[in-house]
């Protein structure tokens, strides 16, 4: 024989709800009385401070062996790479003579790239280094902080300076200057205290007859050693890496150019198939001519 559940109406299931939240017979808040919520959140409020502490404590070890101003690991740049400048996407510098719009805007990037290179800010900010030494600060058991920085002037950089120029930078007459910069490696010796300096070619045969001819700024394409080593952003808080500008004088117009720079140092290479910006840089050069 079947027994049928009483159902209950909707007034008896609100009050058994309401007893649950509070019964005013047992003093009990949702089947618990006030000395077993106690103890329970005694127990959570004791847990979750352990863990808390805990996370804390470990944190605080781990950034004791960080250092403000060097990373721990620098693996991942054994050997620095080269890039250039007017930053273009996918590394394409194309001028059109006719096109002001083309070309200007590698020219306002470039005005605003060199700004802290004017010969006035460096003289300011930098110090006159003796040639041909690193500039080595060490700590000596006392943080030498900040690093000074050897002066790279504007004016080193000849018809490529783009002070008084009319050319703006000879992209306005297609003899544009494109700048050769290596990226910065902390306490790396570049050139293991041999002279170094960058070079350009044309990556194919016919690449190098429709390049032309060149110059370099400084002469030869040549980076001091007293710019090295790098002692990190926070250290070297008024360092301007080292320029090679390299001026175009009469590549083939309307045909695009492929042309590769590296770097010729003694600890640095340049034949890493694997990395193709290992003390290189390659980019494509076009001068359109109507």
């Amino acid at each position: 024989m079947v027994i049928k559940k009483e159902k209950k109406s909707c007034g008896q299931v609100v009050e058994e709800w309401k007893e649950f939240v509070w019964n005013p017979r047992t003093h009990q808040f949702m089947g618990r009385t006030g000395t077993s919520w106690a103890f329970i959140l005694l127990f959570y409020f004791i847990f979750y401070g352990f863990l808390t502490a805990m996370f804390t404590l470990t944190m605080w070890v781990m950034l004791q062996t960080v250092s403000d101003h060097t990373p721990k690991y620098q693996d991942r740049l054994a050997t620095p790479g080269l890039m250039i400048r007017p930053k273009t996407e996918n590394l394409d510098v194309i001028v059109n003579i006719s096109d002001t719009e083309s070309w200007n805007q590698h020219v306002q990037k470039l005005n605003k790239f060199l700004e802290p290179y004017n010969d006035s800010i460096q003289a300011q900010k930098n110090d006159v280094c003796r040639p041909g030494r690193y500039y080595e600060q060490p700590d000596n058991g006392v943080l030498n902080y900040p690093k000074r920085a050897c002066q790279f002037n504007r004016t080193q950089l000849g018809d490529c300076s783009g002070i008084g120029d009319p050319t703006h930078y000879g992209y306005s007459t297609g003899q544009p200057c494109v700048f050769i910069k290596m990226n910065r490696v902390i306490n790396f010796y570049a050139g293991a205290n041999q002279s170094m300096n960058v070079t350009c070619v044309g990556k194919r045969d016919e690449d190098a007859e429709n390049l032309g001819s060149f110059v370099m700024f400084p002469a030869n394409g040549n980076i001091d050693l007293m710019y090295f080593p790098y002692y990190g952003k926070k250290f070297h808080v008024n360092y301007t890496q080292p320029l090679v500008a390299v001026k175009f004088l009469n590549v083939t117009p309307n045909v695009e150019v492929n042309v590769e720079c590296r770097i010729n140092a003694a600890n640095i290479a340049t034949d890493d198939e694997r990395d193709k910006f290992a003390g290189r840089v390659a980019f494509k050069l076009r001068i359109n001519k109507t």
